[in-house]
């Protein structure tokens, strides 16, 4: 099986998560996840043949509404396009809201110095940078 650039990052988590479905009765429905350091990987079976859906890191705007109620813990994931996606995990299994906050971060980190370096390599190649650096030093 050829797998994707997204499954050849390094694994930070996997086991299983309980996804709240999306039609009108919202049942729980048992999923098999991988969290990387770019995405989190639902599947829809245990052997992780059939992907169902790929959150990337980077179309996640923050992990939220956290809450520990009896043998679960509770949290919902916020998409950049506002959507909402609500996860459920039990208390042995916990700190999934955690990690995939913890890799949030951390992607978005690794993003913002590689813009700052980005920035920073156009500045330096563009011309009449230099003599306008040198211009302002006193």
């Amino acid at each position: 099986m050829k797998m994707s650039a997204s499954e050849l990052c390094k694994v930070l988590k996997e086991g299983e998560l309980e996804k709240r479905s999306d039609n009108l009765l919202q049942f729980w429905k048992r999923k098999t996840c991988v969290l990387t350091e770019d995405s989190l990987n639902i599947y829809a079976d245990s052997q992780k043949k059939s992907k169902s859906k790929e959150l990337k890191l980077q179309s996640i705007k923050k992990v939220d509404c956290v809450e520990r109620t009896g043998k679960f813990v509770y949290f919902t994931i916020v998409t950049t396009d506002s959507k909402e996606i609500d996860f459920r995990c039990t208390g042995e299994d916990n700190c999934w809201n955690a990690v995939i906050t913890m890799a949030l971060i951390d992607f978005q980190n690794r993003r913002a110095i590689q813009n700052f370096k980005t920035r920073q390599d156009t500045e330096s190649t563009s011309p009449g940078q230099q003599e306008r650096r040198l211009a302002r030093a006193p």
